[in-house]
C-alpha cells in the first residue's frame, strides 16, 4: 500500500457525472426565444400556428402530435419568461429523444454531429430497431471519426500513429453522445467553448474526403486525397468511415452549428449531409494505404525518462525505452542505442535524470521508434523534479525489476 504525505495536495480528479453543466437544466432567464425554436426545428419539432409575432406552438415529431409547447418568439412581451419556464419544464417531462436532446443543447451551446447508417432489413430492423452488434459499430465508427477530428485539429498529417493522442482525447473529454430510439444514429455535442474546432475540421474534412472519391471514381487518379490532408483528412479518418460503411447500404454525417454562437468562419450556414456508400469502400482502403505508406518519417529531439534498458550482453548496444517528457506528442518511444550512449542512459535512470537524444521518428510501426538515436546526454533537473522522477520509476513494476537486475537482486 502507497501511503501519501498528509502536506502533499491532492491529485485533481474529473468531475462526477451528476456535477456536470449538461446535467443542469438551463434556466429560463438564460433562454433566447430564437435559439429555442431554432433547436425545436432542427430536432423535428412542427410549428402548428400561434400569435403571429408574440408565441408560436410547437407540437413533437412523431405520430399523434403529443404535448404542444408555446415558445415566444422575443421577450418583447411581459409573459415571456413565464411562457418560456413553462415550455422547459413541459420539455424536461417528456421522456423522449427530440426533448432531451434539445435540453441538453439549451444547456451547454454545442455544434451536432450526427451519423445515420442504412442498415440490411431485417426481423429487428422492421420492428424499428437494430441489433446490438450493429449498434456497437455504430458508436466505434462515430468514436473513431471523432478522434480523427481532434487529431486534425492539433497538426495536418497523413498519418498518425500514436502522435498527439494524449491532447485529443482530452478534447474529446468535453464531447456527450446520444443514441437515437431506434439505434439507426447517433449525435454528438460537441460544446462550442471547447470542441468547435473538432467539429469545424470534421466538416471540412468530410466534404474534401467526398469530393476525393468522387475524384478518384471520375478519373482513377487519387492526387485529390493528398489536397485533402490539408483539410483535415488522414488514414484515421478514412478508416473511421469504412467501419461506418461497411456492412450498410450507406451512411450519412452531417454537421449542425449551435444556434447561440452562430455559424463558424468558412462554413456554410446549412449544408446536406455527406453520404457515403458501399461503392465508396475500395477508395477510402487505398487512401489509407496510401496515407500510411507516404508519411515521412520526422526528425526530432526528444527529452525523456528511461523506463526500461535491456541487451543480450554486457557489453554492446541496447535496447531502451522512454517515456516521452518534450520534443514530441507521443507518450513512449523505443530506440537502439550504441554501447557508449546505452551506459550513458543506465547512469541517467540509476540517478533519475531525464536524457534528450536525437532521431528519426519513424511512421512504421505508428511513430513509436526512434532510428539513428545519437548524442545522448543527460538532462539536469531541481532535486524536486528529480525526486518527482525517481519515486515515478520506482513505481513502476519494469523500473523496479531493471533497479533489482543493477544492484545483483538486492
Amino acid at each position: 500500500m502507497t501511503h501519501r504525505p498528509p502536506e502533499e495536495p491532492l491529485r485533481p480528479v474529473r468531475p462526477h457525472p451528476v456535477d456536470s453543466a449538461w446535467n443542469r437544466p438551463p434556466e429560463a432567464a438564460q433562454v433566447d426565444p430564437a435559439v429555442l425554436g431554432a433547436l425545436l426545428r432542427r430536432h423535428g419539432w412542427q410549428r402548428r400556428g400561434g400569435a403571429a409575432g408574440r408565441y408560436g406552438r410547437w407540437t413533437p415529431p412523431g405520430p399523434g402530435g403529443g404535448t404542444s409547447l408555446l415558445v415566444p418568439e422575443s421577450r418583447a412581451f411581459p409573459d415571456s419568461d413565464d411562457l418560456l419556464g413553462e415550455a422547459l419544464l413541459a420539455l424536461a417531462r417528456l421522456q423522449t429523444p427530440a426533448a432531451r436532446e434539445v435540453l441538453v443543447a439549451l444547456a451547454v451551446p454545442s455544434d451536432e454531429i450526427r451519423w445515420w447508417r442504412e442498415t440490411p432489413t431485417g426481423p429487428a430492423e422492421a420492428a424499428g430497431a437494430v441489433s446490438w452488434v450493429a449498434g456497437e459499430q455504430l458508436r466505434g465508427a462515430a468514436r473513431q471519426m471523432l478522434l480523427a477530428g481532434a487529431l486534425a485539429t492539433r497538426a495536418r498529417a497523413g498519418y498518425y500513429g500514436a502522435r498527439h493522442r494524449r491532447s485529443a482525447g482530452a478534447m474529446l473529454e468535453s464531447v456527450l453522445v446520444g443514441t437515437a430510439a431506434d439505434g439507426r444514429g447517433l449525435t454528438a455535442f460537441a460544446p462550442v467553448a471547447t470542441a468547435r474546432r473538432l467539429a469545424v475540421r470534421l466538416h471540412q474534412a468530410l466534404y474534401a474526403v467526398r469530393e476525393a472519391i468522387d475524384y478518384q471514381r471520375a478519373t482513377g487518379g487519387m492526387d485529390a486525397f493528398d489536397s485533402a490532408v490539408e483539410a483535415g483528412a488522414s488514414r484515421e479518418l478514412t478508416e473511421a468511415l469504412v467501419a461506418l460503411v461497411r456492412g450498410t447500404e450507406g451512411a450519412r454525417v452531417a454537421v449542425a452549428w449551435a444556434p447561440a454562437a452562430g455559424v463558424p468562419e468558412d462554413c456554410a450556414a446549412t449544408a446536406e449531409p455527406v453520404e457515403f456508400s458501399p461503392g465508396d469502400l475500395p477508395a477510402l482502403r487505398e487512401a489509407g494505404a496510401r496515407y500510411l505508406r507516404e508519411e515521412p518519417s520526422v526528425p526530432v529531439r526528444i527529452t525523456g525518462t528511461v523506463v526500461r534498458l535491456r541487451r543480450s550482453g554486457p557489453r554492446g548496444e541496447g535496447g531502451v525505452r522512454l517515456r516521452v517528457i518534450a520534443g514530441v506528442e507521443v507518450p513512449h518511444v523505443r530506440l537502439t542505442l550504441g554501447e557508449e550512449d546505452y551506459r550513458i542512459a543506465g547512469q541517467a535512470h540509476l540517478v533519475g535524470l531525464p536524457v534528450r537524444v536525437q532521431g528519426r521518428l519513424e511512421s512504421r510501426g505508428g511513430f513509436r521508434r526512434l532510428t539513428g538515436a545519437r548524442d545522448v546526454v543527460p538532462v539536469q533537473v531541481d532535486d524536486a523534479e528529480r525526486d518527482r522522477l525517481m519515486k515515478s520509476l520506482q513505481e513502476t513494476a519494469e523500473i523496479t525489476a531493471v533497479f533489482e537486475e543493477a544492484c545483483g537482486g538486492d
